[in-house]
């Protein structure tokens, strides 16, 4: 029999889902300076005229400043605890990466259905409301690139194997099955689940220690429903120098500055690739972003031209499509529409 708890958990769970909330959610920790990245993507859903807020998950070590910085930008702050994982994970995983463990507290929002996640160094250039119309039951995230020297050490890396072109270099017979396809955790689709929160530290407990400590754990965690999206929706500027034939600069909705030497508020063009025209450009970008006065929340009206509020209706649909992962195969299917 289910423990009280469980069942209580349960109910709250039901009763918070059923008012069908969304909202995009980020992560904060720290006094440093990436409180920039996160003010420019709050202006960035703005100007994409998203419907929907932008919660950001802060660490208590936050600054009351950074903190109302972000308020004063519309976001709604919520404070929540670190997420410690076992010791050996500490030790094994890249250190930097560490503090990223505590992004597992986001599924206990559930007074929202669905959420989608984007790292504070991201950037939304056109509207992604509709990613919220992707079936329920499935965690959706764009597939990562294995060619950086960040993967040396892994037999991808070594035999020059990526999930992004699997036909140019083949995964050797010899080596069994090709790994899974494997997402980047800069950007992903989820629902808040309580149970699914617990799982998620339970397991924590018992997972042999990575070198991409959360992103690993995600990966291994939600194998069996992880759906592949289009790279639009997480464009690693790696892709770039990696595979440009599979990057439509046009089509870009999202762009992760996660290449050494790439985020915008700390460039300076002197580390590899950074010379290059298009990051040159996606750098600009996110300025023109930033540091536009017209997207700040004070100068911003919510109505729309029916007279309506954000909050007051859902969004549109259009025309997109989903990739569905089976076996390692990345098909096209049908998917909602959102315009």
């Amino acid at each position: 029999m289910e423990s009280e708890e469980i069942v209580g958990n349960r109910s709250i769970e039901m009763k918070m889902k059923s008012r069908a909330k969304r909202a995009y959610v980020t992560f904060l920790a720290g006094n440093g300076d990436y409180v920039k990245g996160v003010v420019g993507l709050a202006k960035g859903l703005r100007k994409a005229k998203s419907e929907y807020p932008l919660v950001v998950a802060v660490l208590p070590d936050v600054p009351e400043d950074h903190r109302k910085i972000l308020e004063s930008q519309g976001c709604l702050v919520r404070e929540i605890e670190p997420v410690y994982p076992p010791e050996n994970h500490t030790e094994f995983a890249m250190a930097y990466f560490v503090i990223n463990y505590s992004k597992l507290r986001i599924w206990k929002f559930v007074e929202y259905s669905k959420m989608i996640y984007l790292d504070g160094d991201i950037q939304v250039f056109s509207n992604i409301d509709h990613l919220f119309e992707y079936p329920d039951g499935y965690f959706y995230a764009v597939m990562d690139c294995f060619c950086e020297k960040t993967w040396s050490g892994t037999p991808q890396y070594e035999i020059g194997y990526c999930q992004q072109c699997p036909e140019k270099v083949k995964w050797p017979e010899e080596m069994g099955q090709p790994p899974p396809l494997y997402f980047n955790a800069g950007m992903f689709i989820f629902e808040p689940s309580l149970s699914t929160y617990y799982s998620l530290l339970e397991t924590l407990k018992v997972t042999p220690p990575t070198s991409f400590a959360e992103q690993d754990f995600l990966n291994i965690f939600f194998r069996d429903i992880y759906r592949a999206i289009p790279p639009e929706y997480n464009l690693v500027l790696a892709m770039l120098w990696r595979h440009p034939e599979n990057v439509d600069l046009d089509n870009i909705k999202v762009v992760h500055y996660c290449a050494v030497g790439s985020k915008p508020w700390r460039f300076t063009g002197k580390e590899e690739n950074m010379q290059r025209d298009d990051i040159k450009m996606l750098v600009n970008k996110w300025w023109e972003i930033y540091g536009d006065e017209s997207l700040d929340m004070d100068n911003v009206c919510f109505s729309d031209h029916k007279g309506k509020t954000s909050s007051d209706s859902d969004s549109d649909s259009a025309a997109i499509v989903k990739k569905e992962a089976n076996d390692n195969v990345v098909r096209f299917v049908p998917g909602p529409s959102a315009a």
